[in-house]
């Protein structure tokens, strides 16, 4: 099952009084998560409430037009978020979410400024709970996933490895091993080597094949150099990815 943010009944998914601008923006950004992205209506609801939000924010500050949402808007708009009470984890979602919108935006000439690009996240805390519960899980794969989604090849690649680490429970150095005849898309299983070199085959679900999919269709032709071989995972030089690499790269994202 793909990882999902779940709307949050705080001030994210409600429905808010949008300028007439900003309502039909809103409207054209569902159908880009809905029918270009192809993200369930979970996750759409989820996105949708966030910029909801922002737009609802934009507007009392008198920016009425998409093109004025610039970063002081983004900053104003978290900081409201702090002030009552939301968790860091909220905030970071929230900030990513306005990140792929800005994004969005300058890509569909609505704005000429990427607003998000200089927008940070806010730290989490360095004490972590010992186990993190399944929703919580979703949550930052998913807020990684939407930082990941470019349409660039390493963007590919990444959602991919994030997808089949969530999706196996496989240790990072099994998947980097691993090469591209490893795959069985039918049973939906990879062939990984263990400690020890055991043998074992892993199963994984939809979504984790609809990334994999994309990658070694489209994002993988794209780095494959004569020195690539089978390596199922490559990187921006073509060669086989490293653990550290790999580490460094979800790290990066989750961070986002």
């Amino acid at each position: 099952m793909s990882a999902e943010p779940e709307p949050d009944p705080e001030g994210g998914s409600a429905e808010a009084e949008l300028p007439e601008v900003y309502a039909a923006l809103l409207g054209d950004y569902e159908r880009h998560l809905s029918a270009e992205r192809g993200l369930s209506d979970h996750t759409v609801r989820a996105y949708l409430g966030d910029i909801r939000s922002l737009l609802d924010h934009a507007g009392r500050m008198g920016r009425t037009e998409p093109e004025a949402i610039d970063l002081r808007t983004l900053r104003s708009w978290l900081a409201k978020q702090q002030t009552t009470g939301h968790s860091r984890t909220t905030l970071a979602r929230r900030a990513t979410a306005a990140r792929v919108f800005c994004g969005w935006l300058v890509r569909t000439g609505r704005a000429q400024v990427d607003a998000g690009a200089a927008l940070g996240s806010p730290k989490a805390h360095r004490t972590l709970p010992p186990v993190l519960r399944p929703d919580e899980v979703e949550s930052l794969i998913a807020a990684a996933i939407t930082a990941a989604e470019d349409g660039t090849p390493v963007g590919m690649r990444d959602i991919a490895l994030l997808e089949m680490l969530y999706a196996t429970g496989a240790r990072v150095g099994e998947l980097v091993d691993l090469d591209l005849d490893d795959v069985d898309y039918e049973r939906r299983v990879i062939r990984v080597l263990g400690k020890g070199r055991k043998e074992r085959m892993v199963p994984f679900g939809g979504p984790a094949v609809r990334a994999l999919d994309r990658w070694v269709v489209r994002g993988r032709p794209q780095l494959v150099t004569e020195s690539s071989g089978p390596a199922l995972f490559l990187g921006a030089r073509g060669g086989r990815l490293d653990q550290r690499a790999v580490r460094t790269l979800v790290h990066r994202r989750l961070a986002d």
